[in-house]
C-alpha cells in the first residue's frame, strides 16, 4: 500500500524519510540545573530515532536561564551547552532521524528561582509568580537571545529550528490580548502584538537558513482571546518572513477548560493551512496510523506531530506501518525481530 505518512517530504534543503514528527516534550532531566544534556536525553531521543521517526524536535530549550519552564530544562543560552546538543544531533542522525530543536522562553510561566518577565505584570494564575513587565531593553536582549540560540543550534548540527510561540509561553503572551496589556508599540493592535515575534524572526533569519517552523496556539479558548482566524493573519505574516511550516497546537495562555478528543486540534491546522497557504503540522491526541493517514490524505495538514503516544510506544512508526500495511526499513540489528 502506498501511504502518505511514510512518504518523504523535503523542506528547503532537508529531506525527512516520512511525515512523522516527534513533538517537543519537556523531560525535566537536566538535573544539575545547568541546562546541559544528560544521559536521559541521549537515551530518550536516540530510541525514537531507532524507532523510525522522520523528524525529532527536542524539548523546549531555553534561550535564557530566566526563560526556563523549570530549572531542570535544557538550555542553549551559553556555548558550554553546545557540546551535549551536538552529541544529540549526531546520535539522532546516525540512526536515521532529522534533528530539530525548539527555541523557547517561558515568560510568566517560568517556575524558577528569582524574578520572571512578561509583556505585562499579570500572573498566569493565583499559584504562580507575578512577572515583571518587560522593558524595551529586556525585549531587545530577549530577541538577541533567540538569535544567539539559533546560532548555537546551527553549531550543534540541528537541521530544523522551531520557534515556540504557543502554550502560553513568552511569545504567545505577546500575541494574545489576554496576556498583553501594553500600550506601547508591542501592545494593542494585532500588528503591535506580533512585533515581538516579527523581530525574533528577523533576528533568527540573520543566522539561520535551514527549515524554520513556528509552533502556535491557534485558540485561547476564551471569548476575548485569539481564534484560528486571528492566527491565519499571523501565519500569513510568518510565511512572508520565511516560516516554512506552522506546528498548530492550542490553548494554555490563560487557564481554560478544553474539550479534548481524538484529533481535536486538526481543524485548526486545516484552517491555518488553507487560510495562510502554508504547510502545517497537526498535533493532539493523534494515536493511530489510520488517523494520521486520513489527515494527510485529505490535505488537512502536511506532517503529523506525535507526542504522548511516542512516550508510550517509542516504536510507534513501526506500529503505524503495520496498521497501514506499509513496509518500512528495519534497523539491521533488529531485522530478525521484525521479519
Amino acid at each position: 500500500m502506498s501511504t502518505k505518512l511514510f512518504s518523504p517530504i523535503t523542506i528547503k534543503n532537508v529531506t525527512m524519510k516520512n511525515r512523522i514528527v516527534m513533538a517537543p516534550m519537556c523531560m525535566y532531566s537536566s538535573h544539575n540545573e545547568d541546562g546541559k544534556v544528560e544521559n536521559w536525553h541521549r537515551t530518550h531521543y536516540t530510541t525514537r530515532a531507532v524507532g523510525g521517526v522522520g523528524l525529532i524536535i527536542i524539548e523546549a530549550t531555553a534561550v535564557t536561564a530566566q526563560g526556563r519552564i523549570s530549572q531542570q530544562d535544557l538550555g542553549i543560552w551559553n556555548d558550554e551547552q553546545v557540546e551535549g546538543l551536538r552529541e544529540l544531533t549526531s546520535l539522532m542522525k546516525e540512526n536515521g532521524a532529522v534533528s530539530g530543536i525548539q527555541l523557547a522562553h517561558a515568560g510568566r510561566k517560568a517556575v524558577i528561582d528569582g524574578d520572571i518577565i512578561a509583556p505585562s505584570p499579570l500572573a498566569f494564575n493565583d499559584q504562580m509568580k507575578q512577572p515583571l513587565e518587560m522593558s524595551k531593553e529586556d525585549i531587545v536582549e530577549t530577541v538577541d537571545a533567540f538569535r544567539k540560540g539559533a546560532e548555537r543550534a546551527k553549531q550543534a548540527g540541528f537541521d530544523v529550528i522551531e520557534i515556540h510561540a504557543a502554550h502560553g509561553y513568552l511569545i504567545n503572551q505577546f500575541l494574545s490580548p489576554l496576556s498583553n496589556k501594553r500600550t506601547d508599540e508591542y501592545g494593542g493592535s494585532a500588528e503591535n502584538r506580533y512585533r515581538f515575534l516579527k523581530e525574533i524572526m528577523e533576528a533568527v533569519n540573520t543566522v539561520w537558513d535551514g527549515p524554520l517552523f513556528v509552533r502556535i496556539s491557534a485558540s485561547d479558548y476564551h471569548e476575548e482571546g485569539l481564534k484560528p482566524e486571528d492566527y491565519v493573519t499571523f501565519c500569513t505574516w510568518l510565511k512572508e518572513q520565511g516560516a516554512d511550516l506552522i506546528d498548530v497546537s492550542s490553548g494554555a495562555v490563560v487557564p481554560a477548560r478544553i474539550h479534548s478528543y481524538p484529533g481535536y486540534q486538526v481543524k485548526f491546522a486545516e484552517t491555518v493551512k488553507n487560510g495562510a497557504n502554508i504547510a502545517t503540522g497537526a498535533v493532539g491526541l493523534i494515536t493511530t496510523g489510520i488517523q494520521a493517514e486520513e489527515i494527510l490524505q485529505n490535505d488537512r495538514a502536511d506532517m503529523i506531530f506525535i507526542a504522548r503516544e511516542l512516550l508510550r510506544d517509542p516504536y510507534w512508526p513501526r506500529t503505524a506501518a503495520k496498521e497501514l500495511g506499509a513496509e518500512i526499513e528495519s534497523p539491521k540489528q533488529y531485522e530478525r525481530g521484525w521479519l
